[in-house]
């Protein structure tokens, strides 16, 4: 079954949650310790991110510059192999545009093809550090929907040079969304269109980004209805869980803490204090969504795993 029919046949507010593979050079262990600590909640499926490298450029005299990568996260297609093979569990490998070629893409689909993973998330990805807009590869994907459309002809027997494929894919594929708009957006409205271009050319269903205040994500499901868009709308929730966050979060998700918690977390003298009013916050963030007939919660694990797995217990 695809991800859109597991959530939409589950009689309750389906489990899932998303991991990062391992840094170049470290092992699975970690990796593994978040999905055992939470795989007693019965999880739907579990997303593997893929990230860009990142580079830095260093001076190596006469004027000259050399580019070393600095920060590389390899695997995403491996640890879903290794995520499947382990617990059983549909695995949701994250395919991006950012510092990937067609042709790259093209091999990454024969992979996941013949290792029987059929099931993707589809995103634009992250900017370069060093670039001040997103600038794709040579050859590369520029949006969303450019990788939509690869998809789409992989699935029909195409491949990218025009010559057919002799085994077309069977890829199913949800897509990302933002309730409080994408950065680059200039308004929420243009965010929706693309959003419903998506769903048009395939997208089975959206998880949004993370957000605090359910407010923002009913009035954006409302928006998106209103605007012909049909397919599931899932929440992306991640539970405040450092006094640092406050200031981190919105800057780097750019979403906005509702003041009821800002208020709350202000008077927050530990770590400690803010895992615990995040958790608290979280419980009652999640029981509203359920309450509204989400068909599914999607939890960002990093730096969170402990937290989610108590609001787990709570509400599962």
């Amino acid at each position: 079954m695809t991800i859109k029919e597991i959530i939409t046949q589950e009689k309750k507010t389906a489990f899932s949650f998303e991991v990062l593979p391992p840094l170049k050079g470290n092992g699975t262990k970690s990796l593994f310790n978040t999905i055992d600590r939470l795989k007693e909640f019965n999880p739907k499926y579990i997303n593997i991110t893929n990230h860009r490298s990142e580079y830095i450029f260093r001076e190596k005299g006469n004027g000259l510059f050399e580019r070393e990568c600095i920060r590389k996260r390899p695997g995403t297609v491996a640890v879903a192999v290794a995520i499947k093979d382990r617990y059983g569990i549909k695995v949701v490998p994250h395919l991006v545009c950012s510092g990937a070629t067609r042709d790259e893409i093209e091999y990454t689909l024969l992979d996941l093809q013949f290792l029987g993973i059929t099931d993707l998330l589809l995103l634009r990805g992250d900017k370069a550090k060093e670039d001040s807009v997103f600038t794709p590869e040579k050859n590369g994907p520029c949006h969303a929907t450019d990788l939509i459309d690869q998809v789409n002809d992989f699935n029909a027997g195409h491949f990218i040079d025009g010559t057919n494929i002799n085994v077309p894919g069977n890829f199913s594929f949800g897509v990302a969304c933002y309730p409080e708009k994408h950065e680059e957006a200039p308004n929420i409205e243009q965010d929706l269109y693309w959003l419903k271009k998506k769903a048009l050319a395939g997208a089975e269903y959206a998880v949004t980004q993370l957000f605090f205040d359910n407010q923002k994500y009913f009035h954006f499901v409302e928006l998106a209805r209103k605007a012909g868009i049909t397919i599931p709308i899932i929440p992306g929730i991640k539970p405040f869980c450092k006094l640092s966050q406050l200031t981190i979060v919105p800057r780097t998700f750019h979403c906005d803490f509702p003041q009821e918690l800002t208020a709350e977390a202000l008077k927050c003298k530990t770590d400690e204090d803010a895992k615990s009013l995040g958790i608290e916050w979280c419980v009652n963030q999640c029981r509203e969504l359920m309450k509204y007939g989400v068909p599914s919660i999607h939890f960002y694990t990093v730096s969170a795993v402990e937290s989610i797995h108590e609001i787990a217990k709570q509400i599962y």
